[in-house]
């Protein structure tokens, strides 16, 4: 910013740059004013200094990932999110990683109102050499956890990876479905699903936000995966989910490889922002 001074006119610019990114209008309201608090106390008058500054609030608005507490094997993680963020490879790609640090993996297709989706799982499940679990197309989604727990429990696996349904489908409400297999999981095996992981794609901006707030609201997501940052999005969305909602960020997906998906960094987020 050519600003020198912290004055109306760089907090002015400053709201147009978050705006820019994709904040959202509240959040980058509420952020300039934590900003500016923060930037009052601290004594910094100098955008120079600025920078240190947002550093710091971000690292305070993006938690840290609550830590999962020991949990009888297999842990199992539920995938939500709507059609079309990627979260197919996303599931590839956390099972890619799983695998790399040496657990058994399980994918469980439970997307079953689509072919394609199921093909494509079991695709990515034999390219990472992951177990594949599907009833097939048209099955109750519910069941498919259910007995993909029970091939879990048998065969010693020590982490399911269950792919769920985005979309409102007309015959069953979404959100009903996404509760009645919490459910199944949980009755098959106490405490699961022992995190609910929901991805959204960098590129959609606000409705991300949105789509956030209605899984939140039904579910409760524990995490969050960011999807094609590889593009031109800023992702700054992500700072109103934080702000929101208080959801860690804990992945980013940088592109297809399977090695694209990265530990999310509010330090270099805070760089990029800027950039």
């Amino acid at each position: 910013s050519s600003h020198a001074k912290m004055d109306d006119s760089f907090w002015d610019e400053l709201e147009e740059i978050l705006i820019m990114a994709d904040v959202g209008f509240e959040p980058a309201g509420r952020l300039l004013a934590q900003l500016k608090s923060r930037a009052r106390k601290a004594g910094v008058t100098q955008t120079s200094e600025f920078k240190d500054i947002l550093r710091e609030e971000l690292a305070h608005i993006f938690r840290a990932p609550k830590t999962i507490k020991a949990v009888n094997p297999p842990e199992v993680v539920m995938m939500v999110g709507v059609n079309g963020v990627g979260k197919t490879t996303t599931i590839a790609k956390l099972a890619y990683r799983a695998q790399m640090q040496g657990r058994k993996v399980l994918i469980a297709a439970g997307d079953t109102f689509r072919a394609a989706a199921i093909e494509q799982l079991q695709i990515w499940a034999k390219r990472v050499g992951a177990g594949f679990f599907t009833k097939g197309e048209g099955a109750d989604p519910a069941a498919v956890a259910f007995e993909a727990m029970e091939r879990c429990l048998a065969e010693g696996y020590d982490l399911m990876l269950l792919d769920t349904a985005g979309r409102l489908h007309t015959k069953t409400n979404l959100m009903e479905e996404l509760k009645k297999i919490e459910r199944v999981l949980g009755k098959k095996h106490p405490g699961a699903p022992h995190r609910t992981i929901l991805v959204v794609d960098a590129t959609t901006g606000q409705n991300a936000l949105s789509q956030t707030k209605l899984f939140h609201e039904a579910v409760g997501v524990d995490e969050i995966v960011l999807t094609k940052l590889d593009g031109t999005a800023k992702g700054g969305v992500v700072v109103g989910i934080a702000l929101e909602h208080g959801i860690p960020i804990t992945f980013v997906g940088l592109g297809e490889k399977m090695e694209d998906l990265r530990p999310f960094s509010g330090e270099d987020f805070a760089k990029a922002l800027l950039a």
